[in-house]
């Protein structure tokens, strides 16, 4: 689907606003580029707060963005399974709060979405499970109903759920639907076990007995946040395959996002930030990609903009633009995408930091063609200044004896994919007083 579709989508949908920004006569928080109404005991306000609303600095209070998985395609259900089933998705939450809020997306369907009951609960602890643990399920409300219909092209903000969250923890969303009539919208590379029900309602099951079906693919959940006053914001990674975590360890979180995330974690509550992954396979950034995912150009409003607190944005993109067919083999365009990015992100005020390409030789389609581009991508993205500040995982993860290929002990085997190992040299290898800088001492890294 391309960003015109979403972008006309939307303006129908706006008609029937107030404003853009503002709720729907239901109470109903619409996103496109705004994020969700503040907190109000009383439920939903009637404002939608903008994504920057919040200083990105530690003790002003507020929500902050926890776990994203950004959409990529609109598919039937787990299956084939197209109404009257309940989904309870598994979310490894980053930072962690008092309550929570959850964002759920009908983007690529093509008419709206019923959410019949909608909860959330804390996941029973030990190995994979749908079992919630005891006295943590929770009713969700949108605009103080239990019901809402997600309009088609839009996504959809809950109200605030009182419920104490830790950093780390995995946060289950179950919703019922019970009539769906159009495709569903999916993240398809989850790496993490999710489950559904097929005979109805169990969203608020405290046994996950009902569950008896599993999915690796997240539907219609697109976004959490929590309310957390010690961090200082949240930080967003925009990227491929490589930040999805394609061939890391399944229900394991080794995706470098996460990694990130840990260290963040490890810091006193003032530095610990949200981390936000806006990664898809196989997407690109300058063409659309199917079932791949809209184009990175094309997706920041609502993949980054939107969301809560953003203070950084980390890019990694563009290796599928040069290895995929066709293949762009022109370094101007991939840079000029670059400098767009970072103009939209400079506008909201975001911070954007530059990733360069990882190695790529041995892998299928490797040429010294699409080398030469490779290596001009990087060049730019560490000697233009044109991003604030650079991570350089080429250097992290290229073999010495052999820098076009990534290292062995790093590679997944297919030669452009890293394994754990490899997932973890990149997390570690963000300054993160790259993503804030002046906030951090020395022992931050």
């Amino acid at each position: 689907m391309s960003r015109r579709q979403l972008h006309d989508r939307r303006t129908v949908h706006d008609r029937r606003t107030v404003r853009p920004g503002r709720l729907v006569a239901a109470g109903l928080a619409c996103v496109a580029l705004t994020a969700a109404p503040a907190w109000s005991t009383a439920g939903a306000s009637a404002e939608a707060a903008p994504a920057q609303a919040r200083p990105c600095s530690p003790g002003t209070g507020g929500w902050v963005g926890s776990w994203e998985t950004a959409p990529a395609s609109g598919v039937p259900g787990p299956r084939g399974v197209a109404s009257g089933y309940t989904l309870r998705q598994v979310a490894h939450l980053s930072v962690g709060g008092t309550a929570v809020r959850v964002r759920l997306s009908d983007r690529f369907g093509t008419s709206p979405m019923l959410l019949g009951h909608v909860t959330v609960a804390v996941q029973a602890p030990g190995s994979p499970t749908a079992a919630a643990e005891p006295g943590t399920v929770r009713n969700v409300t949108f605009g103080g109903k239990p019901s809402a219909a997600v309009p088609a092209g839009h996504d959809l903000v809950s109200d605030a759920v009182r419920l104490p969250v830790s950093s780390g923890a995995n946060l289950m969303v179950s919703t019922y639907l019970p009539n769906v009539s159009g495709p569903v919208t999916t993240h398809p590379e989850a790496l993490q076990t999710s489950y559904f029900a097929t005979d109805g309602d169990h969203a608020g099951d405290r046994s996950g007995s009902a569950f008896t079906g599993t999915t690796v693919q997240w539907h219609d959940l697109t976004g959490i946040d929590v309310l957390d006053r010690p961090a200082r914001g949240s930080v967003v990674t925009l990227g491929d395959s490589i930040t999805d975590g394609n061939q890391s360890t399944v229900d394991a979180d080794r995706r470098w996002p996460d990694v990130l995330a840990r260290r963040l974690l490890s810091l006193p509550p003032s530095g610990q930030a949200g981390v936000l992954n806006a990664g898809i396979s196989g997407n690109r950034l300058l063409l659309d990609g199917g079932t791949m995912g809209v184009k990175a150009l094309d997706r920041l409003g609502e993949d980054v903009f939107s969301r809560t607190a953003v203070c950084t944005l980390v890019v990694l993109e563009s290796i599928n633009d040069i290895q995929q067919s066709p293949h762009q083999l022109d370094p101007a365009k991939i840079e000029a995408a670059y400098r767009q990015i970072v103009g939209e992100a400079h506008a909201r005020g975001i911070r954007v930091v530059g990733a360069t390409l990882l190695p790529f030789k041995g892998f299928a389609v490797w040429s010294p063609t699409l080398e030469q581009t490779r290596e001009a991508v990087n060049a730019y993205i560490r000697t233009s200044g044109t991003f604030d500040a650079v991570v350089d995982f080429d250097k992290v993860m290229r073999d010495p004896s052999d820098p076009l290929r990534m290292r062995p002990a790093y590679d997944s085997g297919d030669h452009i994919h890293p394994d754990d190992a490899g997932y973890q040299a990149m997390g570690d290898a963000v300054g993160l007083r790259l993503l804030f800088p002046g906030q951090y001492g020395s022992g931050a890294g």
